[in-house]
């Protein structure tokens, strides 16, 4: 049997709001809110009441999506939002975006900052790094062949 499809990737945050309209404006769209706690919860996560508040945020091409986890209890009890790239365990979400300078503009202005510089990949890609809310590593990387500035 082989996998399917990636589903979603998760990521806890404190300011769930914030994080909404960061993805909003890095052009995700919202799929739904909800709460989630309960006996089903507790066992799939090993976590007892554990209580959260989830948003499911999906790509504009419909095939992935990206959980986003503000956890009301039980606590959080470990920070990797600004863990280097050399860190072990989750690294990043990469994103292709159209215009990686049009939305490197948008996204400074919802507080994201560039962590190197935008680099270019042979004749591929224009890629860079940048840390959105709350310190989150995200990728972005332009295909070259489409617009570029």
């Amino acid at each position: 049997m082989t996998v399917k499809r990636m589903d979603n990737v998760g990521i806890v945050v404190e300011d769930l709001e914030a994080a909404i309209e960061f993805f909003t404006e890095l052009g995700l769209n919202l799929e739904g809110r909800a709460p989630i706690e309960g006996a089903w919860a507790d066992g799939v996560t090993g976590l007892h009441h554990q209580r959260v508040e989830i948003a499911m945020m999906r790509t504009p091409d419909g095939h992935s999506r990206l959980e986003l986890s503000r956890l009301l209890a039980p606590p959080v009890v470990a920070d990797h939002r600004n863990a280097p790239v050399n860190a072990l365990g989750y690294l990043r979400v990469m994103f292709t975006v159209e215009d990686i300078d049009d939305t490197l503009t948008r996204l400074v202005k919802r507080g994201a900052h560039l962590v190197g510089e935008v680099v270019q990949y042979e004749n591929t890609y224009r890629l860079c790094y940048i840390r959105g809310p709350e310190g989150i590593l995200i990728g972005l990387a332009q295909e070259l062949g489409q617009h570029t500035s």
